[in-house]
């Protein structure tokens, strides 16, 4: 039997540490890492407190050299910016790991853990931890510095509309509130013929130009005032100025349209009533059904005025109805409404019950109007018009009275309405005395037309009990839950049956 030899193996001898003598492995320093780190500091030269600028209205960091950014605390993008005040004086270590140390919110504190490692004394690499302090100093921003001051807008969006109704300002703040322009918005101020929305960039004012170009019909016009100009840099400083007028027609408004313009869109009648005003006017012509759209630029070229505003229209009491059920039209006629029925009415001034004064029309609300019914409508025969377009026409063809809506009992509907709609915040001034029916006029509007609520975002008023039918005795249309949203409410999750949840 033959014994094999293990094969040799080399072990690597300790050293002694110059300094202290104990045994170490041996290094390129001959000295332990006790010693190394007494006699070399490779954090030296980084500062160990750094002051990092907060803009307290706005809530964002300032990014030198003159950037503010938005970071949320112990987020990425924060130490991103921590990371950036002390890159110049990292240039000679390289950082191996950066962390977040846990400090009190309200410290005005931001503690950082960085380990970094540098080459030392004869190619040994030395690894050290330490931890670097950020004091957080007030500052105001420039935008917020604007905003403070009076004279602090840099455009501004003049939307006016001439008429006595603010129906179709009621709808524009509805779908302003949807797509959440009026943030950009350093102020809003409501004036007597319109609003007034003040920006702090020419950008943000052009996208609401924009907005309102594709919501409703209307025309604009720009204008520049120089503030201040460095001849040095040649850089211009303006103020910009955006005048949109919207169409003096709203929903409900009796208009005479030109023969040339009535006949181009199918050759309806002259008198037509406005149903609905999106981005595109929406006409009916009582006598025959025929529905029509008239946008900005048509408008514009052929332009018509409101025959009526709400306070002339008067309340009739229907006498009898007969339904058309065969209506023919003429030869290039257009579309006719789905939606409507023609009828024949009789109705008479509930002023003037008392006599015998009777009146007889056609109407588009056939399918609503019974006898003894309520309706709010236009006397042509007592009325004293001065439109030109209506004083070219035939007398025989001018109706005597023209039917609007059906009357219900207003305070039988505030009653009930359990939904309600979120307002802009704004300034007012010179506001009349009727904004209050005006804008209960807008919410019947709403839960009368449903093409009308598609765009705007209702609310359940959790103050009402809900209704679940979609009509009431009266016949009023009521706008259902499923239509309705759940307005937000923080209170969930700290009272009431949140506060359960999160105590366990």
């Amino acid at each position: 039997m033959e014994y094999m030899q293990a094969p040799a193996t080399s072990s690597q001898g300790n050293i002694l540490c110059c300094t202290c003598g104990i045994p170490i492995p041996p290094n390129p320093a001959n000295m332990c890492v006790a010693c190394l780190r007494t006699q070399v500091d490779i954090s030296e030269g980084i500062p160990k407190q750094v002051t990092v600028h907060f803009c307290k209205q706005c809530e964002r960091y300032l990014q030198p050299p003159a950037s503010w950014v938005q970071c949320a605390l112990e987020s990425r993008e924060l130490l991103t910016l921590c990371l950036k005040k002390i890159k110049s004086s990292m240039s000679k270590v390289r950082l191996i790991d950066a962390g977040f140390l846990w400090t009190e919110p309200h410290s005005k504190r931001i503690k950082l853990k960085l380990t970094i490692q540098k080459e030392v004394m004869n190619g040994a690499i030395l690894q050290q931890v330490f931890v670097v302090e950020y004091v957080i100093q007030s500052q105001m921003c420039d935008d917020c510095h604007r905003v403070e001051a009076k004279d602090f807008w840099k455009a501004v969006v003049q939307v006016r509309q001439k008429t006595v109704h603010k129906k179709t300002f009621y709808y524009l703040e509805q779908l302003i509130l949807k797509h959440k322009l009026h943030q950009n918005a350093l102020n809003i101020k409501e004036i007597h013929d319109g609003i007034d929305f003040y920006y702090g960039s020419k950008q943000h004012a052009q996208k609401m130009v924009d907005f309102l170009q594709c919501t409703v019909p209307c025309r604009s016009k720009t204008s520049q005032r120089l503030i201040s100009h460095d001849i040095h840099s040649n850089t211009f400083n303006y103020k910009s100025t955006y005048s949109m007028e919207i169409v003096p027609v709203c929903k409900d408004n009796v208009v005479c349209l030109s023969p040339r313009l009535a006949q181009s869109l199918g050759n309806m009648g002259q008198v037509c009533v406005c149903v609905r005003v999106t981005s595109t006017i929406h006409l009916i012509d009582p006598n025959t059904l025929q529905i029509a759209e008239v946008d900005g630029n048509t408008y514009w070229r052929n332009p018509f005025n409101s025959l009526c505003h709400p306070r002339q229209l008067e309340e009739f009491i229907v006498m009898d109805t007969d339904i058309i059920r065969d209506q023919k039209l003429g030869a290039g006629a257009g579309l006719r409404s789905n939606k409507h029925t023609l009828a024949e009415v009789w109705v008479q001034k509930t002023s003037e019950l008392d006599t015998s004064q009777q009146y007889h029309c056609r109407t588009f609300l056939g399918h609503l109007l019974n006898i003894g019914d309520l309706v709010l409508g236009f006397d042509f025969a007592n009325a004293n018009i001065n439109d030109e377009s209506l004083n070219k026409m035939n007398p025989h063809h001018v109706p005597d009275v023209v039917l609007i809506k059906k009357s219900y009992d207003r305070s039988r509907r505030v009653k009930r309405r359990n939904w309600k709609l979120h307002e802009m915040s704004r300034d007012r001034d010179g506001l009349d005395t009727d904004d209050e029916r005006q804008y209960q006029d807008f919410l019947e509007d709403l839960e009368e037309d449903e093409a009308l609520r598609k765009n705007v975002n209702i609310y359940r008023d959790a103050s009402k009990i809900p209704v679940e039918s979609d009509t009431d005795d009266d016949g009023a249309p009521c706008i259902s839950l499923m239509e309705m949203l759940e307005e937000l409410s923080l209170s969930d999750a700290t009272g009431g049956e949140g506060a359960d949840m999160m105590t366990e």
